[in-house]
């Protein structure tokens, strides 16, 4: 599973990493361009916040919960035998990646770089980038398999086997009603042979 995980890490970060290469060879900052109308255009922007240019201001804050987020994943490497595990960490550790290496190697600074965005979609608040696409795109394929209670290991954790055992048995732990008895026995004093006055010698 490792090498599902870091080949999705590496193409999420290198197709990230290229088209904002490619947004700063051909645009210049605040330069919109109209891919599908104005449902879907390239706007060049610098964002020194989160993701979707959220929180700006506080860039050195996420540049050390980037670094958080990449530690815990690598972390988990060896436990993780899902192909759908690996594929949405391998997403999330490749575009957190993307964002981290601008925060560490764009201007005005390492740890605080402005990330690349280029990303406008008609109707949305926030520009964005590839790599936020990733992030966002693998966090909800994590909560999915949370909710469906997959462990990293592959295995869907159920309460079927408790609900089997009672089901079978539901009155297992009951005593049994005297009429429900092969010999009409009871366990109230006084009911069973020898209890009763007259059984006595």
């Amino acid at each position: 599973m490792l090498g599902l995980v870091f080949g999705t890490a590496v193409v999420a970060w290198a197709v990230d990493f290229l088209t904002k290469e490619w947004v700063l060879a051909s645009m210049t900052e605040g330069e919109q361009r109209p891919v599908l109308g104005e449902l879907l255009q390239w706007h060049f922007v610098r964002n020194p916040g989160a993701a979707f240019s959220l929180a700006a201001g506080s860039t050195w804050i996420f540049t050390i919960l980037a670094s958080a987020v990449v530690i815990v994943i690598l972390t988990q490497l060896r436990r993780i035998r899902s192909l759908w595990w690996a594929a949405a960490l391998g997403g999330l550790l490749g575009g957190t990646l993307g964002n981290l290496t601008d925060r560490l190697t764009r201007e005005p600074g390492i740890f605080v770089g402005h990330v690349i965005d280029f990303i406008q979609v008609w109707g949305f608040p926030a520009i964005f980038n590839v790599a936020d696409i990733f992030v966002v795109g693998s966090m909800i394929g994590v909560v999915l398999l949370v909710l469906a209670n997959i462990g990293l290991d592959g295995v869907r954790r159920t309460d079927e086997p408790k609900r089997a055992v009672v089901d079978a048995d539901p009155d297992a732990t009951q005593p049994l009603d005297p009429e429900d008895r092969p010999d009409g026995s009871s366990d109230r004093r006084g009911d069973r042979p020898g209890d009763r006055p007259g059984d006595r010698h």
